[in-house]
Protein backbone atom coordinates (compact mmCIF):
# COMPACT_ATOMS: atom_id res chain seq x y z
CA UNK A 1 0.00 0.00 0.00
CA UNK A 2 2.54 1.98 0.69
CA UNK A 3 4.34 1.05 -2.65
CA UNK A 4 0.69 2.62 -4.43
CA UNK A 5 0.95 5.42 -2.49
CA UNK A 6 4.17 6.63 -3.10
CA UNK A 7 3.95 5.96 -6.47
CA UNK A 8 0.76 7.80 -7.11
CA UNK A 9 2.63 10.97 -5.16
CA UNK A 10 5.53 10.22 -8.00
CA UNK A 11 3.09 10.72 -10.30
CA UNK A 12 1.36 13.11 -9.39
CA UNK A 13 4.20 15.74 -8.98
CA UNK A 14 5.80 14.75 -12.14
CA UNK A 15 3.84 17.09 -14.04
CA UNK A 16 1.65 16.73 -17.38
CA UNK A 17 3.99 15.03 -19.37
CA UNK A 18 3.25 11.67 -17.27
CA UNK A 19 0.38 11.62 -18.95
CA UNK A 20 1.83 10.90 -22.57
CA UNK A 21 4.11 8.67 -20.77
CA UNK A 22 1.39 6.99 -19.20
CA UNK A 23 -0.48 6.58 -23.07
CA UNK A 24 3.16 4.93 -24.63
CA UNK A 25 3.24 2.22 -21.49
CA UNK A 26 0.03 1.59 -22.08
CA UNK A 27 0.70 1.17 -25.73
CA UNK A 28 3.59 -0.67 -25.43
CA UNK A 29 2.21 -3.14 -22.99
CA UNK A 30 -0.76 -4.09 -25.22
CA UNK A 31 1.55 -4.50 -27.94
CA UNK A 32 4.08 -6.72 -26.05
CA UNK A 33 1.07 -9.05 -24.69
CA UNK A 34 -0.29 -9.42 -28.49
CA UNK A 35 3.15 -10.50 -29.91
CA UNK A 36 4.17 -12.93 -27.41
CA UNK A 37 0.82 -14.42 -27.56
CA UNK A 38 1.43 -14.76 -31.51
CA UNK A 39 5.10 -15.12 -31.75
CA UNK A 40 5.46 -18.12 -28.85
CA UNK A 41 1.70 -19.19 -28.85
CA UNK A 42 0.54 -19.19 -31.46
CA UNK A 43 3.65 -19.95 -33.38
CA UNK A 44 6.26 -22.96 -32.91
CA UNK A 45 9.73 -23.60 -34.15
CA UNK A 46 8.86 -27.11 -35.95
CA UNK A 47 8.14 -25.67 -39.51
CA UNK A 48 11.00 -27.78 -40.91
CA UNK A 49 10.09 -30.89 -38.82
CA UNK A 50 6.37 -30.49 -40.32
CA UNK A 51 8.10 -30.32 -43.66
CA UNK A 52 9.38 -33.71 -43.27
CA UNK A 53 6.24 -35.81 -43.25
CA UNK A 54 5.81 -34.83 -46.82
CA UNK A 55 9.08 -35.87 -48.23
CA UNK A 56 7.80 -39.52 -49.73
CA UNK A 57 4.77 -38.18 -50.66
CA UNK A 58 6.40 -35.80 -52.70
CA UNK A 59 8.94 -38.23 -54.01
CA UNK A 60 6.49 -40.61 -55.32
CA UNK A 61 4.76 -37.75 -57.22
CA UNK A 62 1.26 -38.18 -54.58
CA UNK A 63 0.91 -34.49 -55.59
CA UNK A 64 -3.13 -34.90 -54.63
CA UNK A 65 -2.23 -36.41 -51.24
CA UNK A 66 0.26 -33.27 -50.43
CA UNK A 67 -2.35 -30.71 -51.66
CA UNK A 68 -5.00 -32.00 -49.28
CA UNK A 69 -2.66 -32.66 -46.64
CA UNK A 70 -1.08 -29.46 -46.85
CA UNK A 71 -4.58 -27.54 -47.08
CA UNK A 72 -6.00 -29.70 -44.07
CA UNK A 73 -3.20 -27.99 -41.43
CA UNK A 74 -2.07 -24.84 -42.66
CA UNK A 75 -4.57 -23.37 -40.34
CA UNK A 76 -1.80 -24.72 -37.64
CA UNK A 77 1.30 -25.02 -39.97
CA UNK A 78 2.36 -22.06 -41.76
CA UNK A 79 4.62 -23.41 -44.20
CA UNK A 80 1.80 -25.50 -44.75
CA UNK A 81 0.54 -23.07 -47.10
CA UNK A 82 3.70 -22.89 -49.21
CA UNK A 83 4.18 -26.49 -49.24
CA UNK A 84 0.47 -26.46 -50.96
CA UNK A 85 1.03 -23.98 -53.57
CA UNK A 86 4.27 -25.45 -54.38
CA UNK A 87 2.93 -28.75 -54.88
CA UNK A 88 -0.12 -27.36 -57.11
CA UNK A 89 2.03 -25.59 -59.35
CA UNK A 90 4.15 -28.59 -59.61
CA UNK A 91 1.11 -31.23 -60.38
CA UNK A 92 0.27 -28.26 -62.94
CA UNK A 93 3.32 -29.03 -64.71
CA UNK A 94 4.52 -25.53 -63.96
CA UNK A 95 8.34 -25.84 -64.01
CA UNK A 96 10.93 -25.24 -61.41
CA UNK A 97 10.15 -21.14 -61.48
CA UNK A 98 6.48 -21.75 -61.33
CA UNK A 99 7.20 -23.71 -58.04
CA UNK A 100 9.44 -21.70 -56.28
CA UNK A 101 7.70 -18.40 -57.36
CA UNK A 102 4.66 -19.49 -55.69
CA UNK A 103 6.56 -20.78 -52.34
CA UNK A 104 8.21 -17.47 -51.92
CA UNK A 105 4.88 -15.70 -52.46
CA UNK A 106 3.01 -17.51 -49.43
CA UNK A 107 6.41 -17.81 -47.41
CA UNK A 108 6.96 -13.34 -47.97
CA UNK A 109 3.80 -12.98 -46.18
CA UNK A 110 3.65 -15.45 -43.55
CA UNK A 111 7.24 -14.05 -42.87
CA UNK A 112 5.81 -10.71 -43.12
CA UNK A 113 3.20 -11.55 -40.43
CA UNK A 114 5.95 -11.97 -37.83
CA UNK A 115 7.26 -8.66 -37.91
CA UNK A 116 3.59 -6.93 -37.09
CA UNK A 117 4.24 -4.44 -34.81
CA UNK A 118 7.53 -5.73 -33.34
CA UNK A 119 9.25 -2.61 -34.50
CA UNK A 120 7.09 -0.10 -32.63
CA UNK A 121 8.50 -1.12 -29.77
CA UNK A 122 11.84 -0.10 -30.18
CA UNK A 123 10.43 3.11 -31.62
CA UNK A 124 7.73 3.72 -28.00
CA UNK A 125 10.66 3.18 -26.12
CA UNK A 126 12.92 5.97 -27.55
CA UNK A 127 10.09 8.35 -27.60
CA UNK A 128 9.55 7.18 -23.65
CA UNK A 129 13.11 8.11 -22.97
CA UNK A 130 12.97 11.11 -24.95
CA UNK A 131 9.00 12.35 -23.53
CA UNK A 132 10.94 11.93 -19.84
CA UNK A 133 13.65 14.08 -20.83
CA UNK A 134 11.13 16.91 -22.21
CA UNK A 135 9.56 16.70 -18.81
CA UNK A 136 12.66 17.03 -17.21
CA UNK A 137 13.86 20.25 -19.43
CA UNK A 138 10.06 21.97 -19.21
CA UNK A 139 9.95 21.27 -15.22
CA UNK A 140 13.90 22.70 -14.71
CA UNK A 141 12.60 25.88 -16.52
CA UNK A 142 9.67 26.02 -14.37
CA UNK A 143 11.52 25.76 -11.03
CA UNK A 144 13.60 28.43 -12.15
CA UNK A 145 11.60 30.73 -13.46
CA UNK A 146 9.38 30.58 -10.30
CA UNK A 147 12.54 30.89 -8.04
CA UNK A 148 13.67 34.31 -9.89
CA UNK A 149 10.37 36.17 -8.93
CA UNK A 150 9.50 34.60 -5.77
CA UNK A 151 10.41 35.52 -2.39
CA UNK A 152 14.06 34.60 -0.50
CA UNK A 153 12.02 32.40 1.70
CA UNK A 154 9.97 30.52 -1.13
CA UNK A 155 12.76 29.82 -3.16
CA UNK A 156 14.18 26.67 -1.83
CA UNK A 157 10.43 25.36 -1.93
CA UNK A 158 9.72 26.09 -5.21
CA UNK A 159 13.21 25.00 -6.74
CA UNK A 160 12.90 21.57 -4.59
CA UNK A 161 8.90 20.98 -6.37
CA UNK A 162 10.50 21.77 -9.87
CA UNK A 163 13.60 19.89 -9.56
CA UNK A 164 10.80 17.07 -8.43
CA UNK A 165 8.79 17.34 -11.19
CA UNK A 166 12.12 17.16 -13.72
CA UNK A 167 13.32 13.73 -11.98
CA UNK A 168 9.90 12.10 -11.63
CA UNK A 169 9.27 12.94 -15.56
CA UNK A 170 12.98 11.33 -16.07
CA UNK A 171 12.17 8.13 -13.86
CA UNK A 172 9.21 7.08 -15.47
CA UNK A 173 10.44 7.90 -18.75
CA UNK A 174 12.81 5.10 -18.17
CA UNK A 175 10.57 3.05 -16.55
CA UNK A 176 8.54 2.88 -19.78
CA UNK A 177 11.29 3.10 -21.86
CA UNK A 178 13.32 -0.33 -20.53
CA UNK A 179 10.86 -2.68 -20.67
CA UNK A 180 9.83 -2.28 -24.19
CA UNK A 181 13.15 -2.07 -25.27
CA UNK A 182 13.96 -5.48 -23.76
CA UNK A 183 10.62 -6.33 -25.17
CA UNK A 184 11.67 -5.38 -28.33
CA UNK A 185 14.80 -7.49 -28.55
CA UNK A 186 12.95 -10.73 -27.63
CA UNK A 187 10.43 -10.70 -29.81
CA UNK A 188 12.57 -9.75 -32.46
CA UNK A 189 15.06 -12.28 -31.81
CA UNK A 190 12.03 -14.73 -31.97
CA UNK A 191 10.61 -13.53 -35.11
CA UNK A 192 13.90 -14.38 -36.72
CA UNK A 193 14.13 -18.07 -35.30
CA UNK A 194 10.52 -18.62 -36.67
CA UNK A 195 11.77 -17.28 -39.83
CA UNK A 196 15.00 -19.43 -40.30
CA UNK A 197 12.78 -22.35 -39.51
CA UNK A 198 9.98 -21.49 -42.13
CA UNK A 199 12.18 -20.44 -44.59
CA UNK A 200 13.80 -23.73 -44.21
CA UNK A 201 11.56 -26.06 -44.33
CA UNK A 202 10.21 -24.46 -47.59
CA UNK A 203 13.45 -24.62 -49.59
CA UNK A 204 12.99 -28.15 -48.19
CA UNK A 205 9.85 -29.02 -49.99
CA UNK A 206 11.03 -26.94 -52.72
CA UNK A 207 14.42 -29.15 -53.54
CA UNK A 208 11.79 -32.28 -53.78
CA UNK A 209 9.86 -30.65 -56.14
CA UNK A 210 12.26 -29.73 -57.86
CA UNK A 211 14.95 -32.77 -57.62
CA UNK A 212 12.58 -35.48 -57.21
CA UNK A 213 9.13 -34.65 -58.93
CA UNK A 214 10.43 -33.62 -62.41
CA UNK A 215 11.63 -37.16 -63.28
CA UNK A 216 8.42 -38.58 -62.32
CA UNK A 217 6.46 -35.91 -64.00
CA UNK A 218 8.34 -36.21 -67.40
CA UNK A 219 8.12 -39.88 -66.99
CA UNK A 220 4.31 -39.51 -66.66
CA UNK A 221 3.66 -37.08 -69.45
CA UNK A 222 5.89 -39.40 -71.94
CA UNK A 223 3.85 -42.49 -70.38
CA UNK A 224 0.77 -40.44 -70.75
CA UNK A 225 1.91 -39.60 -74.79
CA UNK A 226 2.81 -43.13 -75.75
CA UNK A 227 -0.63 -43.93 -74.80
CA UNK A 228 -2.61 -41.50 -76.80
CA UNK A 229 -0.56 -42.52 -80.00
CA UNK A 230 -1.34 -46.19 -79.33
CA UNK A 231 -4.93 -45.14 -78.99
CA UNK A 232 -4.97 -43.09 -82.47
CA UNK A 233 -3.60 -46.50 -83.78
CA UNK A 234 -6.00 -48.73 -82.39
CA UNK A 235 -8.49 -46.28 -83.64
Amino acid sequence: MEFLTTTAQAFAHGGFWMWPILAIQLVSFAIMAERAYALFVRRKTNQTQFALGFEESIRRGEMDAVITKATSMQATNPVARAIAAGAMAAKNLGGKEEVQGKMDEVLLEENAHLDHRTGFLQMLGNVATLTGLLGTITGMIKSFAAVAFANPAEKASLLSAGISEAMNATAYGLIAAIPALVAYAILQNRANRLAEDLNQGGLKVYNWLSYAYDPITSYQIKTKNKSERNTEVNA
